[in-house]
């Protein structure tokens, strides 16, 4: 069972930094800090996106519209790091 809940631990531990990846592309795409038209960035933010975006959007539609400052991935962020909290003292 702990082999399992390692696994789980390692997977989110993952998941924070593509989440946390995300968030930063889509802001150095907004303030055209990278050239969205590179190949490789644009291949990275695009797997980051699919990674993440099923998730997001599910959080997007509980949240009301903050005026346009998207509190998704800290929502997100938040839950992983309680999921993971639990998973760390035993209370599963």
């Amino acid at each position: 069972m702990t082999a399992v809940i390692n696994l789980i631990d390692l997977v989110l531990s993952l998941y924070t930094y593509v989440v946390i990846a995300s968030a930063v592309f889509s802001w150095l795409f907004t303030f055209n800090i990278v050239n969205p038209r590179n190949q490789i960035v644009a291949g990275i933010y695009e797997l980051c996106w699919k990674l993440t975006e099923p998730v997001l959007s599910r959080i997007r539609a509980f949240l009301p519209p903050m005026g346009g400052m998207d509190l998704s991935p800290i929502v997100l962020l938040l839950a992983i790091f309680f999921i993971r909290n639990l998973l760390r003292t035993g209370i599963y």
